[in-house]
């Protein structure tokens, strides 16, 4: 079982929980799964309260896609999409961490300054070297995900010879400098990248083998709702995985793992609570 706790408004939200649901906001144009849904600030904004009400733990907020072949967003675009939702969802939700999708230190610093708690980067800070300096001085939770390439290229030829030993070494590479600038237990959370310059084999022998990931020592997310890989296994659309969703974060949460990036908070929290029964640390009500 991984440690490192998530300190988030004071304290640890990992403590006495066998999992966190982080519900996911999109206010974008062109995300892979609700593109355009949640543009509008207002739109995004009750979406996230939907989400709290259904049982989300937490909500993560980004304004850049970051699907297969998807183009970067100008820094100026995504805090004009951005910095409204968060100030909505502060305000409306008080008690309800909010964690900011973005790899730009910047437009984190801005989001944080706005009322958001923690930072998802899809880069682990490598695609700006002033993200994880940003987050040790703000003392605020940072995940760090494995990816190799850019989202507008990373499908086009993965390849590993290990994927589990390959990703395990370039995520505690990312750890290792993460903690030399100051941040540590309860401040980082580590994510393998499901479906981020990997092909099927590679998301699925990560997914089989996460203790060897939650042996660096700190909290594991997952997320793996709605992606390719259910569509590669199952042949369903995009509104039609969320069954095989559930299986993945299912055996995720057995092997380890103990926060979930979802679009379907309800649905995920029964699965999860009654699969959490079967942990030794969880007993059943």
């Amino acid at each position: 079982m991984s440690s490192g706790g998530l300190v988030l408004h004071g304290r640890d939200w990992l403590q006495g929980r066998p999992f966190l649901l982080m519900g996911i906001v999109n206010v974008t144009p062109d995300s892979f799964s609700d593109g355009g849904r949640f543009l509008d600030p207002s739109a995004a904004v009750a979406h996230g309260l939907s989400l709290a009400a259904e049982g989300a733990d937490l909500l993560d907020l980004g304004a850049e896609s970051s699907r297969p072949g998807s183009d970067p967003v100008p820094e100026e675009e995504e805090l004009r999409r951005l910095l409204p939702v968060v100030r909505g969802l502060r305000q409306a939700l008080p008690e309800v961490p909010l964690s900011v999708d973005t790899t730009k230190a910047a437009v984190a610093e801005a989001a944080l300054d706005a009322g958001a708690d923690m930072v998802n980067d899809i880069s682990a800070g490598t695609f700006d070297p002033a993200m994880i300096p940003l987050c040790a001085r703000r003392g605020v939770p940072l995940v760090l995900m494995h990816m190799r390439g850019r989202p507008k290229t990373m499908q086009e030829a993965p390849r590993y010879t290990d994927a589990v030993a390959e990703v395990r070494e370039e995520l505690e590479a990312r750890t290792r400098a993460a903690e030399a600038a100051g941040l540590g237990p309860g401040t980082l959370v580590l994510d393998p990248g499901i479906g981020f310059g990997k092909r099927p084999a590679d998301n699925l022998a990560l997914l089989r083998d996460l203790p060897a990931l939650a042996s660096l020592g700190y909290p594991l997310l997952v997320g793996a709702s709605r992606k390719s890989l259910v569509g590669a296994l199952t042949g369903a659309p995009v509104d039609g995985r969320l069954p095989g969703s559930l299986a993945f974060h299912v055996a995720a949460l057995l092997g380890g793992a103990r926060i979930f990036r979802v679009h379907d908070v309800a649905a995920h929290r029964q699965a999860l609570l009654c699969a959490a029964a079967l942990l030794p640390f969880r007993a059943a009500p």
